[in-house]
């Protein structure tokens, strides 16, 4: 399901950059709005992660994946 939900997002313009938790996820969406991009932030879902996710799985409630797009004005 993980899989399918990121093809949707591809589809609506939406690319996958990473799964942080703060105080860094609220740094890199400032980052990502402010040179232009438009931030998505979704449930962080452990099986759609590459390499290992023992830590962030143990809280992953903690955690949002970041999508970026470009804004169209």
């Amino acid at each position: 399901m993980a899989g399918q939900r990121d093809e949707i997002l591809a589809l609506e313009g939406w690319e996958r950059q990473n799964s942080l938790d703060e105080p860094r996820l609220s740094d890199v969406v400032s980052m990502y709005e402010e040179i232009g991009f438009e931030v998505r932030l979704e449930s962080f879902d452990p099986e759609n992660e590459p390499g290992c996710t023992a830590c962030m799985t143990a809280s992953a409630e903690r955690y949002k994946t970041i999508y970026t797009r470009r804004k169209t004005d």
